[in-house]
C-alpha cells in the first residue's frame, strides 16, 4: 500500500478507536493513558506521594494519568524533545534525551533526589524498514533503563516500550539483572498488528 493509503487507513482506525474515543470523552491526552492505566491496575505501580519521571512525554497522556495517581504529595518530571502544553502537577523539560545537556538539566530538576517510578514509552520516527526501527527503539529502552539504574530509589520501578527484534532477548536479560521482578505486558489499547509491548521491572538492586 502506498504511504497515502497507509495514512488514510490510519486515519480511519484513529477516528473509530474505542479508546480515541474514550479518551476525547474523559479529557486524556492521548489513548497511551489506558496502556500505562491498565498496567496500574494489575500491577499497583503508582501510590501517592511519588517522585515519578516520564521520559518521551509529549502530548501527555502517561504524565497526566500519573500526576493523577501520586496525589497527594506526589511529584511528575516530564521529558520530551517535543514540546507539550502545560499539564496540573507536572514540570516539564524539553530536550533530547540522548544529550548529556538534557540530561543534565532533569537531574538539576531531581536535584539529587531519587525516583520512584521512572516511565518511557519512548519510540524513535517510524521509518518502516522493521529491523531499523526496532534497533532504535530498544537503544532508546536502553538509555531509559540506564538513567534507572543511575536514578531510581531502591525498590523503584521502570516501564519501559519494547520491541520485539534481534536486539530484545538482551535487553530482557539486562532487565532481569537490574531488577528482581520483570514483567511482560501487552494492554489492550495497543493496538494488536503493532509489535509494541511493555516490560515492567521492579524492586530494582541499586
Amino acid at each position: 500500500m502506498s504511504r497515502p493509503g497507509k495514512t488514510r487507513r490510519w486515519l480511519r482506525e484513529h477516528r473509530s478507536d474505542a479508546f480515541v474515543k474514550r479518551a476525547a470523552q474523559e479529557g486524556y491526552r492521548s489513548r497511551a493513558a489506558y496502556k500505562l492505566a491498565e498496567i496500574d491496575e494489575r500491577d499497583g505501580i503508582f501510590a501517592p506521594g511519588q517522585i515519578v519521571v516520564d521520559l518521551g512525554a509529549s502530548p501527555g497522556g502517561w504524565s497526566q494519568l500519573a500526576a493523577e495517581r501520586t496525589r497527594p504529595g506526589g511529584r511528575v518530571i516530564a521529558m520530551d524533545v517535543l514540546g507539550m502544553e502545560p499539564l496540573p502537577g507536572v514540570e516539564f523539560l524539553q530536550g533530547d534525551f540522548r544529550e548529556e545537556e538534557t540530561l543534565a538539566a532533569l537531574e538539576a530538576l531531581l536535584e539529587g533526589r531519587a525516583v520512584d517510578l521512572v516511565l518511557s514509552d519512548m519510540a524513535p520516527n517510524m521509518s518502516g524498514v522493521r529491523a531499523s526501527d526496532q534497533a532504535r527503539c530498544m537503544a532508546l529502552a536502553e538509555l531509559a533503563l540506564d538513567f534507572a539504574i543511575g536514578h531510581l530509589a531502591p525498590g523503584g520501578t521502570l516501564v519501559v516500550k519494547v520491541f520485539q527484534g534481534s536486539d530484545y532477548p538482551a535487553f530482557l536479560q539486562a532487565m532481569k539483572r537490574a531488577c528482581r521482578e520483570t514483567r511482560v505486558r501487552k494492554p489492550r489499547a495497543s493496538r494488536e498488528r503493532s509489535a509494541e509491548h511493555y516490560l515492567l521491572g521492579r524492586h530494582f538492586a541499586i
